[in-house]
């Protein structure tokens, strides 16, 4: 269908395309893929610029990104099934599910806490052996011996790593524990909805199209660009790590992304119940800030901003602040966000789907401004 058809301008839509190629030629990165969908409906996907500058390869629109962050949303998907079926309550206790973790503290800690990081969890990764980081098992348990790091329904502290290592062992052991995690959501979540190629590992058929995680921003405050880099060797067919380990396509993002615009199906696929769905789009944090991004705030001189997550979403809300999804954005829309490089964002209010992958991982800050400015170019074509 003609993008005029579904109320689009292809005139704007072609301004995202040379936004990111003067980006581009400007080295602040490498390149991207951008898809923009109406109605459900895709009306522009394009790939600019290139997916490894270095040997000189191009972007291609099946290229598949390290989603990074965005796995959370995956993970919350495959816990709220749980919830739907009835294996387990958003207020279930996680030393209900998982014994060892009802230690230090963390006795009274709940699952829906840890889906909007409310758990008082560290963000520092449990010590461990490097080699165990794609086990959800070892780190799970590693994160059950750590002591919290505030009380928990207090404050939103962002936890990278761990509070979703443990909600993929909660889902892991409510299975029946004969499936790894990685196994669950192929066929739980991504088979469903067709989503191809995308995997929480390095599947081999996967690897060729990969595009390296590279880090293209000298901003102090990035994450040390050796461990965002360390993916690149890292994964391999049985790494898993459900806070930050999935690869995938702009296609298939678009395809999950559709499907929670859509109430939670597509194609006759349900993955959510409507009901719960909504619950988990619905601000759950007040106006708490998230405290991971305090740093990045007080470089830039930004006054600190709500959180505004759900049960594992990122939320728009209201207010004029720093916020990837662009300022246009309506109060309601929601998505997932990737360290530096990655994001989709639902407009329920526009029906309206936008998912950018960059190959180029910027600091937070910079990101912000990056993906703000290329949602905003999305939503200005809406006619």
């Amino acid at each position: 269908m003609d993008s005029r058809e579904l109320g689009m301008d292809p005139e704007r839509l072609d301004r995202i395309s040379r936004a990111i190629a003067a980006d581009v030629e400007a080295e602040r990165y490498d390149g991207g893929v951008v898809l923009v969908a109406r109605h459900g409906e895709v009306v522009f996907h394009e790939a600019v610029g290139f997916a490894e500058r270095a040997s000189g390869r191009r972007a291609h629109v099946d290229d598949v990104y390290h989603l990074f962050s965005i796995t959370k949303t995956f993970t919350a998907i495959a816990v709220l099934q749980c919830v739907d079926r009835g294996d387990l309550r958003l207020h279930t206790p996680v030393a209900e599910l998982i014994p060892e973790f009802g230690v230090k503290g963390k006795q009274r800690v709940t699952v829906a806490q840890l889906l909007t990081h409310t758990g008082g969890m560290p963000v520092e990764l449990p010590g461990i052996d490097p080699a165990k980081l794609g086990d959800t098992s070892a780190v799970a348990l590693a994160v059950a011996g750590q002591p919290l790091q505030t009380t928990p329904g207090r404050i939103v502290s962002y936890s990278p790593i761990g509070a979703f290592a443990v909600l993929g062992e909660i889902v892991r052991r409510v299975d029946g524990g004969a499936r790894p995690f990685r196994q669950i959501l192929a066929e739980d979540v991504f088979l469903p909805l067709g989503m191809k190629s995308t995997s929480l590992s390095l599947r081999p058929d996967l690897a060729d199209r990969r595009v390296p995680a590279v880090v293209r921003d000298p901003t102090p405050g990035i994450i040390p660009p050796a461990a965002l880099e360390s993916i690149n060797v890292m994964h391999h067919e049985g790494f898993e790590m459900p806070g930050g380990g999935a690869l995938g396509t702009a296609h298939d993002l678009f395809r999950v992304a559709d499907a929670l615009r859509a109430g939670g199906v597509r194609d006759g696929a349900r993955i959510l119940s409507r009901s719960l769905l909504e619950l988990a789009l619905c601000n759950h944090t007040g106006d708490e800030v998230n405290h991971i991004f305090d740093g990045m705030c007080e470089a830039r001189g930004w006054d600190p901003f709500p959180a505004f997550l759900g049960l594992g979403f990122f939320l728009r809300g209201t207010g004029l602040f720093p916020m990837p999804f662009g300022a246009t954005a309506s109060p309601r829309s929601f998505g997932g966000l990737g360290a530096g490089s990655t994001m989709f964002c639902v407009d329920p209010e526009r029906d309206l789907v936008f998912v950018c992958l960059t190959a180029g991982i910027l600091e937070d800050a910079r990101n912000f401004e990056r993906m703000a400015r290329l949602s905003d170019l999305a939503l200005a074509a809406v006619v």
